[in-house]
């Protein structure tokens, strides 16, 4: 918020174009401006999550696909976790993160548990970048969803040490249902989500295996006792689970690692993929609105036209060359 400084750019655009924005721009302003200054957000039209502009998102490490295979700008798959769209982003992806991550962390450790989130994290968004190819991506989600799909992992790889195991597997079933569920509506990258669930599904079999119970007492059994038969430290179906989930993730992010720096666009492959992020209905469109311009210009004459909706405006520039001012009249006009 400190680097997107609203008022300010606000001001730039009015400077750049006469101090006058356009009637929809200077309709929407900051909000809470008097109040935070600088941290003031861009109005509730233009980012309904209370934070800031796309294009400050984009300046501190969103992920955008085009940046990532023409710029070769691919650390954006990591620090787009870091970020999020505002507020209400950030506290709903906290309060999951304090639901699931405890309980995980106090039994498994930080170290396996923070690797676990940043590379379900990375998977996540892998595939946002392979299926939503021209949208901006921030956010937690991928990540998150990542301990989801490592909570089931770790119940069927520790399965034989799990008292109520059928009950505990249809309640988690039954959540991580509900999630997915909620990706299937307007404006949530569905794709990240799963992306990084199945990362983590993955990494669990590899990262949250159980010693048995055997072993661990006949580990701190007093010298000299005899136990009867030596016990493995790990059952052979793990062994095997271990195995096969690794070769999975190392052949998996290798593909997607490569069709993303290569450009593939996934959704072009697969005509119904779409339907995995966003279910239309009557109720709403899954035409996502994207700040996107078509710009001509003559001396100090700019005219606008907003590819997502449509929407032309022409204006007069007092600094033809602002091109900042530009990327926020574009915002403006598609908001």
């Amino acid at each position: 918020m400190y680097i997107n400084d609203c008022p300010a750019h606000m001001q730039a655009t009015g400077d750049a174009i006469g101090g006058d924005v356009g009637e929809g721009a200077a309709s929407q302003g900051c909000w809470l401006e008097p109040e935070l200054g600088r941290f003031a957000f861009q109005s509730y039209k233009e980012n309904p999550l209370i934070g800031p502009s796309s294009p400050t998102l984009l300046k501190m490490g969103a992920l955008e696909t085009s940046k990532v295979t023409n710029d070769h700008e691919g650390w954006r798959l990591i620090t787009c976790i870091w970020l999020h769209a505002g507020v209400v982003h950030i506290l709903a992806n906290m309060l999951s993160l304090l639901l699931i991550g405890i309980r995980l962390e106090k039994e498994f450790g930080f170290m396996r548990i923070g690797t676990l989130y940043v590379i379900s994290g990375v998977g996540g968004s892998l595939l946002s970048a392979l299926f939503m190819v021209s949208n901006i991506s921030v956010g937690a989600s991928g990540a998150l969803f990542g301990l989801l799909g490592s909570m089931l992992s770790e119940l069927i790889t520790n399965w034989t040490i799990y008292e109520n195991k059928f009950a505990a597997l249809l309640t988690l079933v039954i959540i991580i249902l509900i999630n997915l569920a909620v990706g299937i509506l307007p404006h949530v990258d569905n794709f990240a989500h799963l992306g990084g669930f199945t990362s983590g599904f993955f990494l669990g079999f590899v990262l949250l295996v159980r010693p048995q119970f055997g072993y661990i007492n006949q580990k701190n059994s007093p010298l000299g006792l005899p136990m009867g038969t030596t016990k493995s430290k790990y059952k052979t179906y793990q062994i095997i689970l271990w195995v096969i989930a690794t070769l999975i993730l190392i052949s998996g992010f290798t593909i997607g690692f490569i069709l993303v720096l290569k450009g593939f666009n996934a959704s072009e492959h697969c005509s119904w993929c779409h339907y995995l992020s966003c279910v239309p209905t009557s109720k709403w469109s899954c035409n996502t609105p994207n700040n996107y311009c078509m710009s001509s210009q003559l001396g100090n004459q700019l005219n606008l036209t907003c590819e997502s909706n449509g929407k032309t405006e022409a204006y007069t520039l007092n600094n033809p060359n602002s091109t900042e001012a530009i990327k926020h009249l574009c915002v403006h006009l598609c908001s």
